[in-house]
């Protein structure tokens, strides 16, 4: 709440998604299978970052020097796509408002995501659950462009949880967090795609202090 009010970001609705009509069981069937193919990008997200930790560590070097490499490729990755800055709360209603081709939506994904993972292994502070919500909804975007008839909305909001309840393996914060950022007022979906993300995410917690509470 104190990081809301500080940054102004409010406590309603963040996402302008546009309307969507609940047309049957059909559509939990949906949400699960576009929430597998965001629990696919959301292992390849956690190979990728287990890839730069380990590059950066390869060799002991000083944090000023790591943070000095990350940086600079932070600043050439958002260079060329400049909607992958920042953390990605404003980036996103700017991603669901613009038209984009499928080639360069695959570009965004691929990009945002190896941008997330060089700030969270080259010693710069961020997270990544909201830009994953990021990638969650670029994916949803490059589902609809191959597959029209689907839904736009529930194709977004089930990849934005199944990438996100797959790599934080939180399904029931997940859910909740993406009602009220949404307004999406179809729970059951949401929690559909969590769950899917998180029976399907790796056996080995992402995060290390689930690492830890495991181990114990």
């Amino acid at each position: 709440m104190v990081f809301a009010l500080i940054i102004h970001l409010g406590l309603g609705t963040l996402w302008e998604l546009s309307s969507y009509e609940y047309s049957g069981v059909l559509d939990f069937l949906m949400a699960v299978a576009f929430a597998i193919a965001a629990t696919a990008v959301g292992w390849f997200f956690i190979h990728c970052t287990k890839f730069f930790k380990l590059a950066f560590e390869k060799r002991p070097i000083p944090i000023y020097i790591k943070t000095l490499i990350g940086g600079v490729l932070l600043g050439i990755i958002p260079y060329y796509f400049p909607i992958t800055r920042y953390f990605s709360h404003y980036q996103l209603n700017d991603l669901l408002a613009g038209e984009y081709s499928l080639n360069f939506l695959l570009l965004i994904l691929l990009f945002k995501i190896i941008a997330i993972a060089i700030t969270v292994t080259s010693g710069w502070r961020g997270g990544f659950i909201i830009p994953l919500f990021f990638v969650g909804a670029t994916l949803g975007l490059i589902i609809h462009h191959i597959f029209p008839a689907t839904s736009l909305t529930l194709a977004i909001i089930s990849c934005m949880a199944g990438i996100n309840a797959c790599v934080t393996r939180t399904p029931m914060s997940t859910t909740i967090l993406l009602a009220t950022l949404t307004g999406f007022s179809y729970f059951i979906p949401i929690l559909f795609a969590s769950l899917t993300g998180y029976f399907l995410a790796p056996r080995i917690p992402f995060i290390s202090s689930q690492l830890e509470k495991q181990s114990e």
